[in-house]
């Protein structure tokens, strides 16, 4: 959710716009320039992009900005300059943000657990590269066909850095991903281990707490855009525009490294 706030500061009037409690974008005015601040308000990283456009401001460098922000740092994002004879005001920006670091190097050598018991297994009915839904952006991601109510454990340690439990939809069509439940787990390297379509009040975990590796965090559900109960389980970094792409990640199972899991498969988890 958008909204804006004033403040007052010793050079000027300056407005400040934050968006979903976690990024705010500070315009300070100082005669003929403008400042533009972004602030992370979390206690987690992110990346967020900042795009300006105006034919009324010069700025020195690019009206397009992608920095990651560390938990609760502010920056100076851009400075604009107002061309002589333009109007003060005539300047509109957008915002986007991710959580995690931007382009971060995932640690290849690390050996994922399957987000379920150990001894268990489920069918994948979208491994990597599915045509269906994981291409793109979602290349690397996985759906478990995985019945409502079943445990869902942490594939990597890390801290919940956003969890949603409230939804109760599961539809299929444009739109329906917003009723997602989901939980967002931030790694080590600055990726995060992503976890969605989990059961109505079925998240076990709050944001700020620390995650093990095999710890029971959720339920899996059917809520969000799907069309049968499954998890949906993915590696993400943190791109450009308040997007992310999913990264190539390996699994210990009982057989032993899994490397690139394909729809139609059967895995079963490793003991832990």
């Amino acid at each position: 959710m958008l909204f804006a706030t004033w403040l007052l500061t010793a050079s000027g009037a300056a407005q400040s716009s934050c968006q979903d409690d976690w990024v705010c974008v500070d315009e300070f005015a100082n005669g003929d320039s403008i400042e533009l601040r972004a602030r992370n308000l979390q206690d987690f990283p992110l990346t967020y992009t900042l795009r300006v456009e105006s034919d009324s401001y010069s700025v020195d460098g690019s009206r397009t900005v992608t920095r990651t922000l560390r938990p609760q740092q502010t920056e100076s994002a851009m400075v604009l300059q107002l061309r002589e004879g333009k109007r003060s005001d005539d300047y509109d920006w957008t915002l986007d943000w991710a959580v995690g670091v931007y382009d971060a190097n995932h640690d290849d050598d690390h050996l994922y657990a399957f987000p379920y018991a150990p001894g268990r297994s489920f069918r994948i009915i979208q491994g990597f590269g599915s045509r269906f839904s994981h291409a793109g952006i979602e290349a690397f991601a996985l759906d478990f066909e995985m019945p409502v109510g079943t445990a869902v454990h942490a594939a990597r340690s890390g801290v919940v850095a956003r969890v949603q439990e409230a939804n109760s939809t599961g539809c299929f069509h444009a739109g329906c991903g917003r009723y997602a439940n989901f939980i967002v787990v931030l790694h080590s390297d600055g990726t995060t281990g992503e976890y969605y379509h989990l059961q109505q009040e079925g998240v076990f975990v709050e944001t700020g707490d620390s995650v093990a590796r095999g710890q029971i965090i959720g339920l899996s559900g059917n809520t969000g855009y799907a069309a049968s109960p499954h998890l949906h389980f993915a590696v993400y970094r943190a791109t450009n525009d308040g997007e992310t792409q999913s990264v190539p990640i390996r699994f210990q199972s009982e057989v032993g490294v899994i490397s690139r899991p394909r729809s139609g498969g059967i895995h079963q988890a490793a003991f832990q």
